[in-house]
């Protein structure tokens, strides 16, 4: 008998286990029950009560509230998935999402993992491994060394014959994690140390490499697809310049400053960096880009991003849905030259943390959240009223993705969206993105990776004190005028109130009730 073809869109997984929390946790069941898949949280101690636990369709615990014993303990996932009959196991981003181990063991216990397969994850995973590969490829890399430095003294000499300035990158990992950059020649063994001893405390591995360091640059990805079955598509660019310590704060499409010839090379790039290891699943090619618009690789994400909405938002794809259709063996259905651009989308990160204490993390209980709405504005969350954040994970608590038909639409829309999303209970980043948004240098779209330290004081400055608190003064001015109802009404009026009231959550917040 032949075999029966599944209607196009249709997928053979049926249960996948999301081996992740937080926003990306939640943010992937939403695409599965779209599709029709059941899904499967783990947990974690703290994460009893978390919004992925409690929006999937089955949950289990896996550990302690440390990573190392819950979202990284590979054995005890894999238990889970094979318990409940998962088919497949999505990483999220983070934890073991670039964990080419973890991607293996998937695949000898019979479960599809959503993402590249091990080869593609440990050849673009190291660095050093990813710059020789692009050179083979043909796609241009910042000058620098081509093997992995485990010697300081070694380090030192390639310093010298590259010459200043240059970064100390570790070889194994990312995230901003064991880099330095070194600009004076007094700093040179203290940055190669530096960056070596947080390179084995996060990655296991003090390896480093050195590349000569890119004067004003811009960081700008491109986003692709690629199927089992050759296929490859880029999605166009993210410009993710805002960073405050390596680290991305805000994202927007189009960049402000390519051009259409620099798009379409850099995009060719991106497909050309992506079959050079015959990439499956979504992926991310960033690039450091000059004054000039001269390009260079900087490295591949085996994963799906943080600021992957802003992409789907003009582009129209959902990329979690595509990951799983790949997954499954499913080709591309779509053509490169049907793709385009439609609008501006931008997406700020919501922290729980204090800006003007060092950007310190500030976990706790959330008392009230009120979310922006209105046309072309999407959060993607899991924080709720009453939820304790916890203290061992990312301060990332939330996105803020906004679209509108040109950048102006976009930028005042997002103001607008700021100054509507209110967290109480913790201290957030909101007033602070509120500020990048009012900035000159980013409204003007010239803006570099050095935006935020050359920016500091205006991105500090706290809201008006009467504007800040005027909304709180209407809701006490409404909380007086309740109980001044309740002065005057019947016993039986007066026992509706006060159940009433006790749901006025906002209320209770302001008054801290």
């Amino acid at each position: 008998m032949a075999n029966k073809v599944k209607p196009k869109g249709q997928t053979m997984i049926k249960k996948v286990l999301v081996a992740n929390r937080g926003e990306i946790a939640v943010r992937i069941m939403r695409s599965c029950r779209e599709m029709g898949i059941l899904t499967v949280a783990v947990y974690s101690d703290a994460d009893r009560k978390a919004m992925h636990v409690l929006y999937a369709d089955e949950a289990y615990h896996i550990g302690a509230s440390p990573s190392s014993e819950s979202y990284l303990n590979i054995t005890r996932i894999l238990e889970v998935a094979k318990a409940c009959n998962a088919d497949a196991i999505h990483p999220g981003y983070g934890f073991l999402s670039e964990n080419a181990f973890f991607s293996e063991k998937c695949q000898q216990s019979g479960i599809k993992f959503i993402g590249p397969k091990p080869h593609a994850i440990s050849q673009m995973g190291d660095k050093i491994t990813a710059r020789k590969t692009m050179l083979a490829a043909k796609v241009p890399v910042v000058p620098g060394t081509e093997t992995a430095i485990t010697d300081d003294q070694q380090a030192i000499r390639m310093i010298h014959d590259i010459g200043l300035p240059v970064m100390v990158k570790a070889s194994a990992g990312g995230g901003g994690k064991g880099m330095r950059l070194v600009k004076r020649a007094e700093d040179i063994e203290s940055s190669i140390s530096a960056a070596r001893s947080e390179a084995k405390s996060a990655f296991g591995d003090d390896a480093v490499y050195i590349e000569k360091y890119i004067e004003s640059p811009h960081h700008i990805e491109f986003q692709i697809l690629a199927d089992q079955h050759g296929n490859v598509i880029q999605l166009f660019e993210r410009e993710c310049s805002v960073q405050r310590r390596h680290q991305k704060i805000i994202e927007e499409t189009p960049s402000p400053i390519l051009t259409p010839k620099v798009r379409e090379e850099m995009g060719k790039a991106a497909v050309a960096a992506a079959r050079a290891v015959n990439y499956e699943g979504a992926g991310t090619i960033e690039f450091i880009v000059d004054n000039q618009l001269n390009y260079y690789f900087l490295e591949m994400n085996t994963r799906l991003q943080v600021e992957h909405p802003i992409t789907e938002r003009v582009v129209g794809i959902d990329l979690v849905k595509e990951q799983i259709r790949i997954a499954s063996g499913q080709k591309l259905t779509y053509q490169q030259e049907e793709l385009q651009q439609n609008g501006h989308a931008i997406e700020c990160r919501v922290y729980a943390e204090d800006a003007a204490n060092n950007f310190m993390p500030d976990p706790g209980k959330v008392t009230h959240i009120t979310i922006p709405y209105g046309v072309g504005v999407r959060v993607d969350g899991y924080i709720y009223e009453g939820f304790e954040i916890p203290t061992f994970y990312d301060p990332l608590i939330a996105k803020l993705i906004v679209w509108g038909r040109n950048r102006e639409d976009a930028i005042e829309r997002t103001l607008r969206a700021l100054q509507e999303f209110k967290i109480a209970g913790v201290k957030t980043s909101l007033n602070f993105l509120e500020n990048i948004m009012t900035a000159p240098d980013f409204k003007g779209g010239n803006y570099t990776t050095h935006f935020i330290d050359e920016n500091i004081n205006h991105l500090l400055n706290e809201k008006d004190a009467c504007a800040d608190n005027c909304e709180d003064m209407v809701v006490i001015s409404a909380f007086l005028e309740y109980l001044y109802r309740i002065r005057k009404a019947s016993p039986k009026e007066m026992t509706a109130l006060k159940n009433n009231w006790k749901d006025y959550s906002r209320i209770r917040s302001v008054l801290k009730l």
